[in-house]
C-alpha cells in the first residue's frame, strides 16, 4: 500500500503538515503504508499533473484544491485554495469525508491536527511542539519583528533550512524525522545545523542588502531583488529594517519562477486595510488575508515588476 503525499514546499507549515499527516495516517489509516513524498511550489501555469497522483491513495496538504478522481485526501487553510470556481464546486459536492478546507486556521498542521482528534479520534501529545510552532510560524505571532530575523530558537533555525535548503531529498528527510522525532532533536541535528550555518551568513547578508534596497512610502516599503541572485528571503526582514511600514511589497527572480511577494506588518503602528489574497487573486495568485503571492515565469520580471507598482499603488491609496 503507497500512499503519494504532495506537500507545500520549501515551507515549514507545509513541512509539519506532512508530518503531522503521516503520523495520523500511520495511526488511523494504515500503519504499514510507504509513504512517497512530492514538494509543491506556486509557479505560473498548471499547477498539477494527473501523473503526480500515482499512488493507491494520493494526499494534498497545505496546498491548493485538485478535482482530481484520484485524489484521496485534501486539507488546506488559505482563503485562495481553488484555482476556479468549478474547482470549489467540486470540492463542496464532495462526500469522501476525506477532504477539509478552513480558511479560519492560523496553519494547515494545526487544521490537521484539530480534524484528526475531532473526526477520528487522534492525538498525539508528542506533536505539540511541531503544532505550536507551525501556528506561530504560519500565523506570524512572533514577539516581535527581531525573534524571526535573528533565528535564535532552533524551530526557526529549521524555518530557515526548509525556506532555503535546495535538496528536495534533504527537506524529505527533514519531514520524515519530523513524523517519528520531536521537534527540538530533528531542528538541532547536526546535518541540521550543517545546512543551516552557510543559510545563516547568507541571511545576514540579505537583511543588509534588503536594508539597502528598501524605499519606504505612504506606510509601504518596497525592494526589487530579482537582479541580487536571490530567490527568496525572510519575510520579517522588511518589518525589522523598517519597523514604521504597514506593509512589504518586493520582486524576487529564481529558476522556476519570478515572484511578487506581499505582506502586513504584524507590529504595524496603523492597522492592515487590505485583503492581500484578495489582491493577489486578480493577478493570478493569492494567500491570505496578511500574506500573498503572485508567480510569473522567470523571463517575466518585467511583467512582475509592473504589477508589483500597481499593487503598491493600491496600498497607498487613502493613506494619511
Amino acid at each position: 500500500m503507497r500512499l503519494r503525499l504532495l506537500y507545500h514546499g520549501h515551507c515549514f507549515d507545509g513541512v509539519a503538515s506532512a508530518a503531522v499527516f503521516t503520523r495520523f495516517y500511520r495511526a488511523r489509516v494504515r500503519a504499514e503504508a510507504e509513504v512517497a513524498y512530492t514538494p509543491l511550489l506556486h509557479t505560473a501555469g498548471a499547477l498539477f499533473d494527473e501523473a503526480m497522483f500515482d499512488g493507491d491513495e494520493n494526499a494534498i496538504v497545505d496546498f491548493k484544491y485538485s478535482p482530481s478522481a484520484r485524489l484521496t485526501w485534501w486539507f488546506d487553510h488559505h482563503q485562495s485554495a481553488f484555482l476556479s470556481p468549478a474547482d470549489e464546486a467540486h470540492f463542496r459536492a464532495d462526500t469522501s469525508g476525506k477532504k477539509f478546507w478552513d480558511a479560519e486556521s492560523k496553519s494547515c498542521t494545526e487544521f490537521i491536527a484539530r480534524v484528526a482528534q475531532e473526526r477520528f479520534g487522534f492525538r498525539e501529545a508528542a506533536l505539540a511542539p511541531l503544532i505550536r510552532w507551525a501556528h506561530v510560524i504560519d500565523g506570524a505571532f512572533y514577539e516581535s519583528a527581531a525573534q524571526p530575523v535573528e533565528l535564535r530558537e532552533p524551530a526557526l533555525q529549521l524555518m530557515q533550512v526548509i525556506e532555503n535548503a535546495a535538496e528536495d531529498d534533504f527537506i524529505e528527510r527533514v519531514v520524515r524525522g519530523l513524523a517519528s522525532r520531536p521537534l527540538e532533536e530533528v531542528a538541532t541535528d547536526d546535518e541540521v545545523q550543517r545546512h543551516f550555518r552557510p543559510i545563516l551568513a547568507r541571511h545576514r547578508e540579505t537583511v543588509e542588502t534588503i536594508r539597502r534596497k528598501a524605499v519606504y512610502a505612504r506606510g509601504v516599503v518596497t525592494f526589487d531583488l530579482a537582479d541580487e541572485g536571490l530567490a527568496g528571503f525572510n519575510k520579517f526582514i522588511p518589518y525589522y529594517v523598517c519597523p514604521e511600514t504597514t506593509y512589504s511589497v518586493a520582486v524576487t527572480r529564481g529558476p522556476a519562477r519570478a515572484k511578487i511577494s506581499v505582506g502586513s506588518n504584524p507590529f504595524s503602528p496603523r492597522p492592515r486595510r487590505h485583503n492581500i489574497a484578495s489582491i493577489c487573486e486578480r493577478y493570478g495568485g493569492g494567500g491570505h488575508a496578511v500574506v500573498g503571492a503572485v508567480s510569473f515565469a522567470p523571463e517575466e520580471v518585467e511583467r512582475a515588476r509592473r504589477v508589483a507598482r500597481e499593487i503598491v499603488a493600491e496600498l497607498q491609496e487613502g493613506y494619511d
